[in-house]
């Protein structure tokens, strides 16, 4: 696996997506280390607890241009969480740990997928098809860039609470009895009427119905425009 991330990762090339520059295999002699550069902000839910709430969108929208570029890569991230993304040190969305990404073909109208033996992921970020495959009408645990986008509203919610989706107190198995009744994070008291409709958009139950990243990206680009039209 820890071979199958460096391959994967030191082909990208995208400024929404962490650098690979190498690998270490000094600092930890009992260990390989996979070598990117630091970033002095950590991760996205870090930088907006210190500098606060207003470069939102403007993190979604870098969020969801890298996203773009794994799936014209054929690639899932597979793991979209904000502990995944990281703040570069001129302020941009930069998204990190391929160790569940994986290359995905081209199959039937959900696009591109790609199948595994187990759920993996984060529980509270994963889509209801990745947690009953059979719910859904699949055989296997298949992500697919709608995974990815399921993920995505997760992460909106994370972003503008601060907190993973779902309040801390409820078990994972709880999360997944929830996702898998339809049930969704509450909506955060700080969210626009325009990102919460996007949001509940992109985690709707049926995986077919999930906006595709370019049109996540045209919505955003669309709430930017009047965001600063605003101010």
């Amino acid at each position: 696996q820890f071979c199958q991330e460096a391959l994967l990762w030191q082909g990208l090339r995208h400024p929404s997506i962490l650098p690979f520059l190498g690998i270490d295999r000094d600092t930890f002699p009992s260990a390989y280390c996979m070598v990117s550069p630091w970033m002095k902000h950590g991760t996205v839910i870090k930088y907006l607890a210190n500098h606060g709430r207003s470069q939102i969108p403007r993190l979604l929208l870098e969020i969801c241009l890298g996203l773009e570029y794994l799936h014209s890569m054929k690639i899932v991230h597979g793991d979209l969480r904000g502990d995944n993304i990281l703040v570069s040190d001129d302020y941009h969305a930069c998204l990190t740990d391929f160790g569940l990404a994986s290359s995905i073909q081209e199959q039937d109208t959900v696009g591109a997928l790609t199948s595994c033996s187990n759920r993996g992921g984060s529980v509270r970020w994963l889509a209801p098809e990745l947690h009953f495959p059979a719910q859904f009408d699949r055989d296997e645990y298949i992500r697919t860039p709608a995974t990815d986008v399921y993920s995505f509203a997760c992460v909106c919610i994370e972003m503008e609470t601060g907190a993973p989706p779902f309040p801390a107190k409820l078990p994972e198995g709880g999360v997944i009895v929830k996702v898998l009744a339809g049930e969704r994070p509450q909506r955060p008291i700080t969210i626009s009427d325009d990102l919460w409709a996007l949001v509940n958009l992109a985690w709707v139950a049926d995986f077919r119905r999930r906006p595709k990243v370019p049109d996540l990206i045209r919505a955003l680009e669309k709430l930017l425009e009047s965001t600063y039209s605003r101010g």
